[in-house]
């Protein structure tokens, strides 16, 4: 391939492919589905998950204390009761998401059962479509996966209620395996390491299995299970309007199967500004570390978040990543959760240190951001400033922090599929086209 060349084309692609702020405005064209305001525009209705940062008077967003519903139950009650009976709760938010009800304790012993059989891959699978193809991404390999599940299933196409409920349960269940088996056949692959492979254990929760199988002991802590069980509680749902929920919206409403459905969701996931986040917040923190000389020095903290914001630190961005968010406004209630966890889980492993740090970055960074925003509150710390360092405490490799996010994210995009083919109606949203009607000229004319 001739690069040269091939720069040559990419410019003209680049020059001819930007369009003007200006342009939005004038034909009142919502850039990214935002308004002015910063909400965002509604394009449809769900009754899956809500998220509630703000309140609108005279269209104006008024800030208030962020809240998660799934099903219209707020998180923050849910997480209290699983706390309070000491109980692993990420099977019963799955139950609760798909059918709209908490379930009672027969209906989910009956419901984790399901579960359980659904876990295991077809024979073969793992040597054929992992091992023997293993990748330096895990979400490709799982987009890969799930979509060659394409090939196992008798009736793939079919869209009916009940078919589609089927597969959905099967691609939760067995989406923990499918993420921890391809980082395995990975670092064997490309790092040389001993393959080990644990099977799943049918009387272990899903966190508690994710621990079991990554680790070569197969031991971890009680506490370890309950913050993996809250991270999977979190992150398994948020709204319809999230890109990869949206996304899943659009192509559930072609008719396309579930294993197309269920990749998009992965595809949009794995982008930076998405499912990619708390990656950038652990590479940003890393950065901070390398840069100060005392990390429990407040000023010295702040005169690096400023340089930060004015794109001579880090990735020249400006941006603090883990703070602010698209809704949430005066505190994300997955942030507040998390952080709370995460205090408790330093403590047992000797971090007091690095979270009173991170402590640091979210109160120095959130007011530095009020005062050049011009707001009257601290900007909030979102659940990603959180997530990578209880990751990072649970010996999670930064390879599986994308892919823990989509074993738990599967669950919402498949609440939002099945509930997207009973609407029957395909998204189909108008653009403005710029292009003008021009002549065509013959080969011998040009």
């Amino acid at each position: 391939m001739n690069k040269e060349k091939l720069i040559e084309l990419s410019w003209q692609i680049k020059k001819e492919n930007t369009i003007e702020k200006e342009i939005y405005d004038k034909y009142s064209i919502k850039r990214g589905l935002r308004n002015k305001n910063g909400t965002g525009v509604l394009v449809g209705v769900t009754k899956v998950g809500d998220v509630s940062g703000y309140k609108i008077k005279n269209k104006e967003k008024i800030p208030c204390h962020g809240e998660l519903y799934y099903r219209g139950y707020p998180l923050t009650s849910m997480v209290a009761d699983f706390n309070k009976k000491k109980r692993l709760g990420f099977e019963e938010v799955i139950y609760l998401l798909l059918f709209n009800k908490l379930a009672n304790k027969k209906e989910l012993e009956d419901f984790k059962n399901i579960l359980v059989e659904e876990r295991k891959l077809p024979d073969k699978f793992f040597e054929d479509t992992i091992l023997n193809l293993p990748g330096n991404n895990i979400v490709n390999i799982m987009m890969r996966s799930v979509l060659s599940l394409y090939s196992y299933d008798e009736n793939p196409d079919d869209t009916n209620t009940l078919n589609v409920l089927s597969q959905s349960l099967s691609l939760i269940s067995k989406m923990p395996l499918i993420a921890i088996y391809s980082y395995q056949a990975k670092i064997h692959k490309f790092e040389g390491k001993s393959l080990i492979i644990h099977k799943e254990d049918k009387n272990k929760s899903i966190a508690e299995n994710i621990l079991s199988m990554l680790r070569a002991d197969q031991k971890y802590k009680k506490e370890e299970a309950e913050i993996l069980d809250l991270l999977l509680i979190i992150h398994a749902e948020h709204g319809g309007g999230n890109n990869s929920a949206f996304a899943t919206h659009v192509v559930s409403s072609s008719g396309t199967d579930t294993y197309s459905a269920i990749s998009t969701g992965l595809g949009s996931l794995k982008g930076p500004r998405h499912g990619g986040a708390n990656l950038k917040v652990s590479q940003m923190l890393d950065n901070i570390r390398g840069n100060l000389k005392n990390l429990e020095d407040e000023k010295e903290i702040r005169n690096y978040l400023e340089k930060i914001l004015d794109k001579k630190a880090f990735d020249q961005k400006g941006l603090i990543y883990g703070l602010g968010h698209a809704v949430y406004t005066l505190s994300d209630p997955r942030a507040v959760l998390l952080k709370e966890k995460a205090r408790e889980l330093s403590k047992i492993k000797n971090r007091q240190k690095d979270y009173e740090f991170i402590e640091k970055i979210e109160k120095n960074g959130g007011e530095i951001l009020m005062e050049r925003l011009n707001k009257s509150y601290p900007i909030c710390a979102n659940v990603d400033l959180y997530s990578g360092f209880c990751y990072e405490m649970l010996d999670i490799p930064k390879d599986l922090y994308i892919p823990i996010f989509a074993i738990a994210r599967t669950v919402g995009w498949s609440a939002h599929r099945l509930e997207q083919i009973e609407d029957s109606k395909i998204i189909r949203p108008a653009y403005k086209s710029l292009s003008q009607a021009k002549k065509y000229l013959s080969m011998d004319e040009r």
